[in-house]
């Protein structure tokens, strides 16, 4: 289950980045991700409230406001790079991410990593490479394409310590405590630069930022649930899962089609969380 509940995370929030580039493109990155962050507060907030919420302890807290910031900061830089490359190509290189999470996770919260998680991530990463290999060579490198590859690089180093955040976080709280105050202390965040950059937008593209919203807190309720029932080793992997996510989107929403690199690379990240989720016979299910 808690594999099953991190692929559907994924999912959730592959579908919410293609109403966030459209979004970002309309009405600029930020004022896309500030709207997404305070719809998404008013979403999760009432339901976190109606099951008995309260305001959490201090050591809890300073976990909600950091993973919160990072998250913010994350998106922002994230959403920024979508307008300057292929959602294709900044979601593979984002993919990167779940490597570094790895490693940080041996250092961060002491797990020790599986050969079966390290060749696991290899083997997403290596079809992530194959997917892209067949969409790359057409992008001119001027300096907005050079502006986006550096977002989107840095987006990357803060989701995989993010992943690391969401570990901890879903251990001392629960699912909509921890998504309400990812979304809530986000918004706060960026907050502080409303009066510079804050444009209002069209109904249309308020109806966009809405849904990825609401996808975003499904895919966060989601995530952190699994979070809690497995090690981030483990669910990592099913990160590359979102590059097959955007290729069935892209196919049954926008009619594009899928290439036989598209189908090459999807199988061997498929392979690769199979590899993530297969426990040794001493191992007792979580």
């Amino acid at each position: 289950m808690p594999f099953a509940a991190a692929l559907l995370g994924v999912c959730f929030l592959s579908a919410m980045d293609a109403f966030m580039k459209s979004a970002s493109l309309a009405a600029g990155a930020y004022s896309a991700a500030i709207l997404r962050s305070a719809i998404g507060t008013l979403i999760i907030a009432p339901i976190w409230l109606g099951t008995g919420g309260k305001w959490p302890k201090r050591a809890v807290l300073k976990v909600h406001i950091l993973r919160g910031t990072v998250s913010g900061f994350m998106a922002l830089s994230f959403f920024y790079a979508l307008t300057k490359l292929p959602i294709a190509e900044a979601i593979a290189i984002s993919f990167i991410a779940p490597l570094i999470t790895l490693y940080l996770a041996a250092i961060l919260l002491g797990e020790v990593i599986r050969r079966e998680a390290v060749y696991a991530s290899l083997l997403g990463f290596l079809g992530t490479i194959i997917i892209v290999s067949g969409r790359l060579g057409a992008a001119d490198f001027d300096i907005e394409t050079l502006k986006g590859l550096g977002a989107i690089l840095f987006s990357a180093m803060l989701y995989a310590w993010n992943f690391i955040i969401i570990r901890q976080q879903a251990l001392i709280s629960s699912p909509t405590e921890a998504t309400t105050f990812h979304s809530g202390v986000a918004f706060s965040v960026l907050a502080v630069f409303a009066p510079w950059f804050l444009t209002v937008p069209s109904l249309p593209i308020l109806g966009s930022i809405s849904a990825a919203a609401a996808l975003t807190v499904a895919g966060a309720l989601s995530l952190t649930w699994a979070y809690a029932r497995a090690e981030a080793q483990y669910l990592v992997p099913l990160e590359y899962s979102g590059f097959l996510w955007a290729a069935l989107l892209g196919w049954y929403v926008f009619a594009e089609a899928i290439t036989m690199t598209t189908v090459a690379g999807a199988m061997m990240i498929v392979v690769g969380c199979l590899v993530a989720t297969r426990r040794r016979p001493e191992q007792s299910a979580i």
